[in-house]
């Protein structure tokens, strides 16, 4: 199927839109009537335009309040239409999108409307021309795309068809189901968009907050299968109303459209295999296994207060890079790089960000089926030169510029850290109690939230967790954590809004590094902090006034309360379980460690608990202005 976009979702006037939506792969586009109005080139000049971007004019739109008009409204619609068919034909368009009337003069009636189109359809087939009838949500009389499709049958004309809208069935709350008994060569167009599901005016809610399939909470899958079911082989196109969207980048917004496309009729081609769908083919969302490895780029002065720092947790350093400035620590599955090499990806973005997790590596089933997914989705793959007895390790980029690399077990590349790091002696018998991974928090600029977390669920077989408002003195954080199915791999989504947050400061400081914060599990966080203590861990102190209340809210015993209070613990509960937390002091720009321990299963991430840590991390932060040493 061809990928088509509306003009109107994306920000810049129409040059810089058909750039942005032609570099992201697109077939078409839905040209936008206040798009073209408003740019100062002819009609025949901003078809010439479109077609030497390769891109097809798929669609014109919209045409308002048509059908169901008493004289002299009902001739004056008509003439409106015959200007509209000659810019049409001077664009290089066939085909028009009429949207069901809200004028406060339409009488309706089926029969009425019908006899309306029948005569449309006779003026548009004059000129090889056709016209799409699609049900407003908010629709005078018409705002159920049944009742839009009774009118296009029995107006029985072959330049008339259906336009059907994902955004108007699904935020109504109709069954798409109904869509299947549809002739697919009588649907005309198909227009997508997804939604966070708010209850408010149908209007307000669709023309600022519809986002991209797999973005918001509408089952557009469900939707586009119905439609695929149809038969129907025009094009999949978004028309997406967004604030953010409408002021972010237009290169940025018409990639995650694409992604999106690619994305949904992968879903669609799996779940109805029988359609045969003339779709991308490319290999399944990703399981993962779990984090490999978390990699710092660091100076040799940072990395000796990190080796300081992984000391007083337990880790033990397990090997050298044969020919790099590179050692690993580890502690259980745990792996941690640090990399002071003054050549290639790390020196890099050392330069860029200061002390900085530039790296994560994940276990996948197929790290070459992984990367192959990634760039249909577009992703950007990343290699650089490897030397003598080093392994090629696919990777694609990731947030904030760093790298996603991919290992799996069933190749070479899970040999890694035997075939490129020389073992070093002793050290294990150090070990704290931490096991493994239990999440990695990256932190980014609120509007970017959408286009990662689509990043995530398109690419590996994860779902999204209900985003939550964290609360900092210097503002609001959302944060919305990403995980598998088995909780293998658990990721948190921190959006600032603001620069006057920690989040927000991390990512001033940083320019725009990405992660922030890794946690490690441990079966017994008290036993844990014993031991790190007697390694020299400091944890982050938390006040006295934090127990206190945390023993009148949860109604924790004294002895337990006292616990916490000694090794500066935090604690959390849900309906299912229980979660322990302590935290180290952040180093460079404000990246910090957790220790944390779930227990019955626990499936939050400790939110409560967020303003209390983000106070304390404020306190023992840097002065603002001041340099890092």
């Amino acid at each position: 199927m061809k990928t088509s976009i509306a003009t109107v979702c994306i920000a810049g006037d129409l040059r810089e839109k058909l750039a942005a939506i032609a570099a992201a792969g697109f077939d078409g586009i839905e040209i936008f009537e206040q798009d073209f109005i408003t740019f100062d080139a002819s009609p025949r000049e901003v078809g010439a335009m479109v077609r030497d971007h390769g891109l097809e004019i798929s669609l014109f739109q919209p045409f308002r309040d048509f059908e169901g008009l008493p004289d002299p409204e009902r001739s004056r619609a008509f003439e409106r239409m015959e200007r509209k068919f000659d810019l049409m034909q001077e664009l290089g368009t066939d085909l028009i999108l009429v949207c069901s009337s809200v004028h406060p003069k339409a009488l309706g009636g089926i029969d009425r409307m019908s006899r309306d189109f029948a005569e449309l359809g006779e003026r548009a087939a004059a000129r090889n021309l056709r016209v799409g009838y699609e049900a407003l949500a908010w629709g005078r009389h018409v705002w159920d795309h049944r009742d839009a499709w009774e009118v296009v049958r029995r107006a029985d004309h072959p330049n008339i068809g259906l336009v059907v809208d994902s955004f108007h069935t699904l935020g109504r709350k109709l069954d798409p189901e109904s869509i299947r008994a549809i002739p697919g060569d009588k649907i005309f167009f198909v227009q997508l968009a997804d939604a966070p599901m708010i209850e408010m005016d149908l209007l307000y809610w669709s023309r600022h907050f519809r986002n991209m399939p797999g973005q918001g909470d509408l089952d557009v899958t469900g939707f586009m299968r119905a439609v695929a079911a149809t038969g129907y082989a025009g094009p999949i196109s978004l028309e997406v109303f967004n604030d953010q969207f409408r002021g972010g980048s237009a290169k940025a917004i018409a990639r995650d459209g694409h992604r999106s496309l690619i994305y949904l009729m992968d879903q669609v081609r799996r779940a109805e295999p029988e359609l045969r769908l003339d779709s991308l083919d490319i290999p399944p969302r990703v399981t993962t296994e779990g984090v490999a490895f978390v990699e710092f780029a660091a100076s040799e002065a940072e990395a000796e207060g990190l080796r300081k720092l992984l000391g007083s947790l337990g880790f033990h350093r397990a090997g050298k890079h044969i020919s790099k400035q590179v050692e690993v620590w580890q502690q259980g599955e745990i792996r941690i790089v640090l990399n002071t090499d003054q050549e290639g990806f790390a020196h890099t973005a050392h330069i860029a960000h200061g002390l900085n997790i530039c790296d994560v590596g994940l276990l996948v089933d197929s790290a070459e089926d992984t990367v192959t997914r990634a760039r249909a989705l577009g992703a950007t793959p990343f290699s650089q030169s490897v030397g003598p007895g080093e392994m090629q390790i696919p990777a694609i980029r990731g947030v904030g510029s760093g790298l996603l690399h991919f290992i799996d077990r069933n190749s070479d590349l899970g040999k890694v850290w035997e075939i490129e790091f020389a073992p070093a002696e002793g050290g294990a018998a150090h070990e704290a109690g931490l096991t493994r991974i239990d999440h990695i928090g990256q932190t980014m600029n609120y509007e970017e939230m959408l286009t990662w977390s689509l990043f995530y669920l398109s690419l590996f077989e994860t779902k999204k967790q209900a985003t939550v408002d964290v609360v900092d003195p210097g503002g609001l954080v959302r944060s919305q954590a990403i995980e598998s199915p088995d909780a293998a791999l658990r990721v948190t989504l921190n959006g600032a809004e603001t620069h006057r947050t920690f989040a927000g400061r991390f990512i001033a400081d940083s320019f725009g590094s990405s992660v922030q914060h890794v946690a490690f599990a441990t079966d017994d966080i008290f036993a844990c902090v014993a031991k790190m203590r007697k390694c020299g861990f400091e944890p982050l102190p938390m006040p006295e006034n934090y127990y206190d209340d945390l023993a009148a809210r949860l109604s924790l015993s004294p002895d337990v309360t006292g616990r916490l209070k000694a090794d500066h613990i935090l604690y959390d509960e849900d309906a299912s379980g229980s979660f322990f937390q302590v935290y180290t002091r952040s180093v460079g720009d404000g990246i910090f460690l957790e220790i944390c321990q779930r227990k019955d299963g626990y499936t939050g991430y400790g939110a409560a608990n967020a303003p209390f840590r983000i106070a304390a991390q404020r306190r023992l932060a840097r002065p603002s202005g001041i340099p890092r040493i």
